[in-house]
């Protein structure tokens, strides 16, 4: 029985996983058209998985050398001398499995493994490698994962330049050479040029400047998501709607193939019988729900980890993604920026329409904890939310209204002399402070982008298999208020709910403060005035 996997590399044969064909189908045609290119996404991305199908789609028409720079340790980076031996240590393993390989060729590959002199040179390894390439009946495909390793080693630089040689005699002179090559890793080259090289030559002109562009989508989408959601059910029966698991589940992800397989595997192997008495009731919404919540409290995520760990490498563009989730400010997209370029590179944030954007809605719900349990500034709303927490919940039903009627009570009481301006700053990150202590540990919420700017805010709690949606906005009227409850009302009707929430922040001084019901149309919203 297949299952789902988070560790190393998914094989088809073995582990749930998106179909892949459509993907390899386009990185073959760079391959058959002998494009070099680098595949540099974010950790857990799916890069080694994506290499290994493509590998096994080549094996038929070309000589595929697939190998990982994760065998090459610091010392085998320590000049030229030691790089070729490791390298062609890496390549003798590959040909172990390769059967239509010279004899000569295999016994010069192992000739500079056993040699002696450190003056063997990467000129010495790329004469065995072309001719290899011109007397080989097939043309050969050269896949190196794990590049990131090469990082502030000089002789990686020195190997590109070679292949970027070649490539160019190929070109121009006829010369026989790989037909492809393929570089994979969380860095770009250009990175590690920049790392490794100060001087201004050699920062304009990269080594690896023939790459083609790879700008192949390979996030999960949610076809690809229901197709493996299909198979799950075909071997479990569990009466899932695949339409709807794998619209949430991208909607949560993004498509991020490491939090589409862990929000799976949860469901499948951690929610039973801890949350749920068995699959069927595991694999609803409410299963998905849970299975996020347990994501973000997992101790030890080497991704959430990085994700903080670089914020903290970059104070400012940290300030800024607070600001945008929680104020609902702007941040221009700076292709150059070498702060943004690094998040990107990561996969933490992304080109919204020119503005940045954190990439999903996971990473999303992880900064909002991370940037409100750091910050001291509304411990005291923190301490009132949780310590009335208990008196929130009426048999697993969250009282929103309550909710509401408390916090502006507490507010008042505590900020009730801010000016109008600290108000609007700050207003809406002090009730999302107030509400994460009380539905922590039970609840989580996600904030919708479209609606997150300086006028709006909609706020989805989810809740022990419930939803509920409230809307922050900044009172600027009676007409602006009605524009609100219309369009919170169509935001019910896309969560199929009739009951829903909006929470003004007013500096009208004769506006009373506490919650009223309206109704609008066949929906009833609760009003709560600042």
């Amino acid at each position: 029985m297949k299952t789902f996997n988070t560790t190393a590399v998914c094989i088809p044969s073995k582990h749930y996983m998106v179909d892949l064909t459509e993907r390899v189908l386009e990185i073959r045609k760079l391959v058959d058209d002998g494009k070099y290119f680098t595949v540099n996404r974010a950790r857990q991305y799916g890069k080694t998985t994506m290499l290994s199908v493509l590998a096994d789609s080549l094996v038929s028409d070309y000589i595929v050398i697939s190998t990982s720079f994760e065998g090459i340790g610091d010392a085998g980076f320590a000049d030229e001398a030691s790089f070729v031996k490791e390298f062609c240590r890496l390549l003798r393993r590959e040909l172990r499995r390769v059967s239509d390989i010279p004899e000569e060729i295999r016994v010069e590959i192992d000739n500079l493994v056993k040699h002696e002199s450190d003056k063997i040179s990467l000129g010495d390894l790329f004469d065995v490698l072309l001719e290899w390439c011109d007397i080989s009946e097939r043309k050969i495909i050269l896949i190196i994962d794990e590049v990131d390793t090469a990082t502030n080693n000089t002789v990686f630089l020195d190997f590109l330049a070679q292949l970027r040689d070649n490539y160019i005699n190929r070109d121009t002179k006829g010369v026989k050479t790989f037909q492809s090559v393929i570089l994979a890793g969380v860095m770009d080259v250009k990175h590690l040029k920049l790392k490794i090289r100060e001087d201004s030559e050699h920062k304009v002109n990269s080594p690896w400047n023939i790459a083609a562009d790879f700008d192949i989508d390979m996030s999960l989408p949610e076809d690809g998501i229901k197709e493996m959601l299909d198979e799950y059910e075909a071997d479990h029966s569990t009466g899932m709607d695949t339409s709807v698991l794998a619209r949430q589940i991208r909607e949560y992800t993004n498509g991020y193939p490491y939090l589409v397989s862990r929000i799976c595997q949860n469901i499948d192997t951690r929610l039973v019988p801890q949350k749920f008495k068995n699959l069927s009731e595991a694999w609803t919404e409410y299963g998905v729900d849970e299975s996020v919540k347990m994501l973000l409290s997992e101790s030890g995520n080497s991704l959430f980890e990085s994700l903080t760990g670089k914020l903290t490498n970059y104070p400012e563009l940290k300030k800024s993604l607070r600001s945008i989730l929680l104020k609902g400010e702007t941040l221009a997209w700076l292709p150059y920026d070498e702060e943004q370029q690094q998040l990107f590179m990561y996969g933490f944030i992304r080109n919204n329409h020119n503005t940045v954007a954190v990439s999903n809605r996971i990473f999303e719900m992880l900064l909002y904890t991370h940037f409100i349990g750091e910050n001291n500034k509304y411990n005291d709303l923190k301490q009132s939310g949780s310590e009335s927490k208990s008196i929130f919940v009426e048999d697993g039903i969250l009282n929103v209204p309550k909710i509401m009627e408390h916090f502006i009570t507490e507010h008042n009481r505590i900020h009730g002399d801010n000016t109008e301006k600290f108000l609007e700053d700050e207003g809406r990150e002090r009730f999302v402070t107030y509400l994460s202590a009380i539905i922590n540990g039970t609840g989580t919420y996600t904030i919708e982008e479209q609606t997150r700017d300086h006028k709006r805010m909609d706020i989805v709690i989810h809740y022990l298999g419930r939803r509920y949606v409230i809307e922050l906005k900044i009172w600027r009227g009676e007409r602006y208020n009605a524009d609100g409850e219309k369009q919170i009302s169509e935001y019910l009707d896309y969560f199929g709910l009739s009951t829903g929430y909006m929470l003004s922040f007013c500096f009208n001084k004769n506006k009373k403060p506490g919650v009223e019901m309206v109704h609008v149309g066949d929906k009833l919203i609760y009003e709560g005035t600042v």
